[in-house]
């Protein structure tokens, strides 16, 4: 940082919920990259130099990436920011080297610091990147009380820099990229460190900052996510089509645009949207001509497509009944809360008590409720309790569903009293 950032750094940084000292907003200087915009590493050659410079630097490592979500199938990284003391900055572009496990394992020792890590870790897993330290700085700023925690707003909160905005839904997919957006790309690693530096120092100052190493070390530990079942069930709209023949039609659009996409790189929606999948439906056309007059197979879409959509259609038309989906998904634990009352009216005093024990305290510990202990939680706690609740055997539970232990201690004490909590 310049003498001129650290001094706007050092007269900014305000603890959360501090008014600051004149009313008057101060202008916020934008940011400027300081080594100016690095050249994007896209070889095997280029990628060793890159690979030699930050096993050489020196502490934390900024990660970013960036994906092409709406425009691609998938969610693969596009473009790779990194910085690091001794090192500088560094855009790699993962289409031209898709392997950077060399890189990963030369930064492998050194904590990485990212912003909303657990959105990028996927696609960085994906191209041999994984970190076994972590920082992130999103979830320290929750942890924090920090009402804004977007990186731009971080950035200019924390720091007094307000980041260059407008390129972070572009398509990254694009090339060669142009020069704006990898000035915003280069711009999002180049306070990252020193963001970590003034967080940390807030967490200390707050006592939360084993709290942040904790849910850190619980990022960095997880698995990959199973496959998502029946992903076609979270088509949007879904709560409209009710009948299990309707749930085949949308089954099989969904499929058949799955595979469009894939084989395409496309992103689904921009093959057919989820509303068009909805109202076939819920119509069941019989024929191609019927299903060019609803909405979503309009005049654009060719004869060939429309064929291709109907063909779905009419196999899930087609189905036996024993072939139809059943309506609903499985359950996975409790029933949805609104049917509490009726179904157990202690399991729903039970949680009733235990959300405003949990909102009261998030509230005095100024962090969001869902950082405190998750909502799922909760629900599968108060709906299957101990048979004797203790501040022991709800802790055993707590572990079970994932809870790391600065949660437990806090909410172990007050989830006990709510689970002796009667309908009268």
């Amino acid at each position: 940082m310049t003498d001129a950032q650290k001094t706007a750094a050092d007269t900014t940084l305000r603890a959360p919920g501090d008014s600051p000292p004149d009313s008057r907003p101060a202008p916020v200087p934008l940011l400027e990259p300081r080594e100016g915009i690095p050249p994007v590493t896209a070889t095997d050659e280029a990628l060793a130099e890159v690979v030699a410079a930050f096993a050489a630097g020196t502490g934390p490592v900024a990660v970013d990436a960036e994906r092409a979500s709406g425009y691609r199938y998938g969610q693969r990284a596009y473009l790779v920011q990194l910085r690091r003391e001794g090192a500088g900055s560094a855009l790699i572009d993962p289409v031209g080297c898709p392997d950077l496990s060399a890189l990963g394992e030369a930064i492998g020792d050194a904590e990485w610091v990212l912003h909303a890590a657990t959105q990028d870790l996927p696609c960085l897993r994906d191209i041999g990147m994984v970190p076994t330290r972590l920082f992130d700085t999103e979830l320290a700023g929750r942890l924090a009380g920090f009402a804004r925690v977007g990186l731009g707003a971080m950035v200019e909160n924390v720091l007094g820099f307000a980041l260059e905005k407008g390129h972070s839904a572009v398509d990254w997919s694009t090339r060669p990229l142009p020069e704006p957006w990898l000035r915003y790309a280069a711009l999002d690693v180049e306070l990252l460190v020193d963001l970590r530096d003034a967080l940390e120092e807030e967490l200390t100052r707050q006592g939360k900052l084993e709290w942040a190493h904790q849910e850190f070390a619980a990022i960095a530990a997880a698995p990959p996510p199973p496959p998502r079942k029946d992903p076609w069930r979270r088509t949007s709209g879904m709560h409209k089509v009710r009948r299990r023949r309707q749930m085949a039609v949308v089954r099989e659009l969904w499929t058949a645009r799955d595979q469009v996409a894939q084989r395409r790189d496309v992103s689904p929606g921009k093959v057919l949207g989820d509303a068009a999948i909805v109202e076939a439906a819920l119509n069941l056309p019989p024929n191609s001509h019927a299903l060019a007059g609803l909405p979503g197979f309009g005049h654009r879409m060719g004869r060939r497509q429309l064929e291709q959509w109907q063909a779905a259609v009419d196999r899930a038309r087609a189905l036996p009944e024993s072939d139809l989906p059943q309506p609903g998904q499985p359950l996975n634990g409790p029933p949805p809360p609104r049917s509490w009352a009726d179904k157990d009216p202690v399991a729903a005093a039970r949680l009733s008590a235990a959300r405003a024990a949990v909102t009261a305290l998030a509230e005095r510990l100024n962090l969001p409720q869902e950082n405190l202990i998750t909502p799922d939680t909760v629900r599968r706690l108060c709906w299957e309790p101990p048979a004797l609740p203790t501040r022991e055997t709800v802790a055993e539970v707590l572990v079970s569903h994932g809870a790391r232990p600065w949660q437990i201690e806090q909410v172990a004490p007050i989830l006990t009293e709510a689970l002796l909590t009667d309908a009268g």
